[in-house]
This record gives C-alpha cells, structure tokens and sequence, in this order.
C-alpha cells in the first residue's frame, strides 16, 4: 500500500495571526501527524525568524519547510531561520511559465534555469532537503517545465510540487498531466506532489485522481483556497483500501484538531469590526469612532479597565487616530503603553540568551527587586520560552501566556523592535510592552512590564 505525504501550508494562506497563535497551529498539525508543514518566505528579518526558530522548538517529527524566495539573500535568511530545526527543508518555490517569469522573477527561460540550479544546489550544499514548487506548473510550456523540474533534481532536490495555481484542469486532465510529468522525470526516486487551487471547487477530486495516477504528496490547507486537509484525510479513511493508498493521519483525532486549527484561524483579530483597507491590512477604527464604540472593543479584547485608564487608552487613540487609522494590535499597544502605568515592582538588570542547532535554548536572568538582585536560569523551547521560564523561576509564579506579538517598528540594520505580551491571572488580562535593538530584550521587558501591572495591583488590592 502507498503511502501519501500530507503537506500542510495553513501558516502560508492564514494571515493576522498573531506569534502565539502560529506556534500553536504548528504544534497542532504535528500532532495530527502531517508529515510537513509549510511557512513563507522571510519579510521581517528579526519577527519571521524568530517565529520560526521558535516553531523549530516545538516541531520534531514533522517536515519544517521554508520558502526560500527568489534570491539569493532570501535564501540565506531561510538557511539562517532553520539552522535549529529537526527536521528543515527549504523550499524552492518559483514560476515556470512565460508570463510568471517576466513579470515576478524578469527573466527569460534559460536565465531560469540557471536561477533554479543556483537555488537549489546552495541549500542543498548547506546541507538542506530541498523541494522545487513550480508555482504555475499548468501554464508552462511543456518542455520547459520538464528542464526545469530534471535541473532542480539534478541540482538536488528530492522532492518536487507540481501546481494547478489557475486550476484550469479538471480532475482527470491533472492526472494525466501529472503521470505525463512522472513519465519523463530523469530521477524515478524523486518525490512527486501536488498543490491544487480550488477556485471551481474541484481541488479534492484533482488531488485525489492525482495520487490515484502517481503523485506521493498533496498539499493542503485547513484554511485556504487549495485542497482541504480534513476532507483529503477523510478520503484516504474510506477509500484508502480500494486505492491502496494511506497516509500518517491521525483519523481519529482528525476532527478535534482541526476544529481547533478552525477556531485559532476564525478567531482572527476583530473580524467582526475590521474592514480591508486597499492594502488588504486589518483597520478597526478611525478618529469617528466613539468613547462607546472604543470600550466596547477593549473589553472584547479581554480587558478589564478602570474609568481613569480607560480614559487614558481613549485620549491616546484620538492622538493616534488624527493621524491614521488604528488596527487591533495598535489598540493592544496602547493599551499596554498607556493603561495601568505602575512604579516597577521588578526591573531587568541583564540576560543572557544562548541558543543554536546542537544545544537546547537556555536564559540567564537577573532581575532587581528593591535593593535585592535576584537571578533565574532555565532551558526552554526556543529562547523567548527560556527567558520566560527564567522570570518565572524568580518570582516564584506561572502567569498563562495569553498572547505574545513582535514587529518591527524601524527600518534599518539597527531597527528597533517592538513586542507586545499579555499574560492572564484570574481571569484578568494584563498587557505589557518592550521595545529594543534586541527582539529578544524587546520580549523580555514586555513581559516584566505586564508581571509588575500584576504584582502592583495584587499589593494594592
């Protein structure tokens, strides 16, 4: 019997996710068994980064596969990104058709070709398994398509996606397009897999047809316009016997899982409020929103504020809101720039982070606390996790992590970055700012910020 290889890429279609909620979808996938799971191309050097070493943390069993982009510095950030991961892959994701070439990449065939060899073979000679998506495979002109899959195998790639992106093929036709493309690949071992759009509502039948005629892997989404992960799983569960075919899944966590996946991903920031802006951002309010209005989304947000620091929140808004229009996480800092300003119970003396590829992420801590200095030293899944434990471990308490978000708020080789935690204690949320060179300082005084919002309102009470 075959086995087929389910490929996740929720973390690629989902967007206004924010840090926690990302980390938590991949440790759910994992958990269903999905033998990868795909993440984007590198935008923000220092948040994507971390987001993935810290993904990295959490995932062993499971395929991390990051898009490399289109250069050569895009790839040396996602070789960078994966260097801890258990199990990495970079991804090679490009077009192959006269059109996509032009226009994403500005090139001609043979300069393609040259690009994808190029691509490939450095993260394969950095010690990576490498994957070649070609992005608008259905599109291109049939020679090319197969120079281009025989050059990326050649250069080492173990595995290759084929995609309908225009899905301008009906079920059958894929599959013959598929078997005609395993037919004149040079290297029989190699992986084949498909990525189907389901814009005519056909993507589960394509891709099932598809491993029928002699694909190995389907890629899927919980939330996306390509073929769904529960329903695929469903399909290879009541007709894996009659097509010889199975796969990793857990069927029968399949439903609990994926519901979860479903509400993280539903529960996007302010869906209910927000609207699109034409940069296709989330905007939820602007200076025509009232004091009312404005409550009505703090509490929302789970907060529970005073008369005066609400007060406060709403005077800061106006300031803000004269100027431009205010997302959710806006709102969230500043709520917690603003709301609940309290003298420091515990102030950061110095960290130490120390993470990498062949240890486990650890942080040294030293925090003051009046005229005593006080120190935490804990190993963690990824670093931010181990300077978290570390606090923890000094002041004697666990708060529960609600959110925890990061960006950067400068441009620049020395852009300063910006985090944002909220941790919760009976039932009460607590929002805390950081700001530094360092991200990883940035979190860290964030999350002090947040602790003393507690400890002074516990002392006070």
């Amino acid at each position: 019997m075959k086995k087929i290889n389910i490929v996740d890429r929720t973390l690629c279609t989902a967007s206004s996710l924010s840090f926690k909620e990302r980390i938590e979808i991949a440790r759910l996938l994992e958990r269903l068994n999905v033998n990868s799971i795909e993440l984007p191309e590198i935008k923000n050097v220092k948040s994507d980064t971390l987001l993935i070493r810290t993904i990295a943390s959490f995932v062993k069993k499971s395929i991390l596969s990051v898009n490399a982009g289109y250069t050569a510095d895009s790839l040396k950030l996602a070789i960078s990104a994966l260097n801890n991961a258990e199990n990495p892959e970079i991804r090679v994701e490009l077009p192959v058709s006269p059109v996509g070439m032009e226009y994403i990449c500005h090139k001609k065939a043979p300069a393609m070709l040259e690009l994808i060899e190029k691509l490939v073979s450095t993260a394969k000679n950095n010690g990576f398994k490498v994957q070649f998506s070609a992005t608008d495979a259905t599109r291109a002109e049939e020679g090319f398509l197969i120079d281009a899959i025989n050059t990326a195998v050649n250069a080492g790639a173990c595995s290759v996606t084929v995609c309908d992106t225009a899905a301008e093929m009906l079920p059958d036709e894929f599959a013959s397009f598929i078997l005609n493309i395993r037919e004149k690949i040079e290297n029989k071992n190699v992986s084949l897999g498909v990525c189907v759009d389901n814009k005519n509502s056909m993507a589960n039948a394509t891709s099932a047809l598809a491993v029928k005629a002699c694909a190995d892997s389907v890629v899927t989404a919980v939330a996306g316009d390509i073929t769904d992960l529960e329903a695929f799983a469903v399909f290879i569960k009541n007709c894996g016997n009659s097509c010889d075919i199975k796969c990793d899944i857990k069927h029968t966590e399949t439903g609990r899982i994926i519901n979860q996946i479903k509400r993280i991903v539903s529960n996007e920031s302010y869906k209910e409020t927000a609207v699109k802006s034409e940069e296709n951002s989330v905007v939820v309010f602007d200076a025509n929103d009232n004091r009312e209005t404005l409550e009505s989304a703090v509490v929302s947000l789970g907060y529970d504020l005073s008369e005066e620091d609400m007060a406060k929140v709403y005077e800061e808004f106006l300031r803000i809101a004269a100027k431009k229009r205010v997302s959710a996480k806006e709102l969230d800092a500043i709520i917690a720039s603003v709301a609940l300003q309290v003298p420091p119970t515990y102030k950061l003396v110095s960290y130490v982070i120390n993470n990498g590829n062949i240890i486990s992420s650890s942080a040294q801590i030293r925090l003051s606390k009046g005229d005593e200095e006080l120190e935490g030293i804990c190993i963690g899944d990824g670093p931010v996790d181990a300077a978290f434990r570390a606090i923890e471990q000094i002041i004697g308490r666990h708060y529960e992590l609600d959110d925890f978000q990061i960006q950067t708020v400068t441009e620049g080789k020395d852009s300063m970055g910006s985090a944002v935690v909220k941790l919760r204690e009976d039932g009460k949320l607590y929002s805390g700012t950081g700001i530094s060179t360092d991200i990883l300082g940035a979190s860290i005084k964030a999350y002090i910020n947040a602790l003393n919002k507690i400890v002074y309102e516990e002392e006070n009470a």
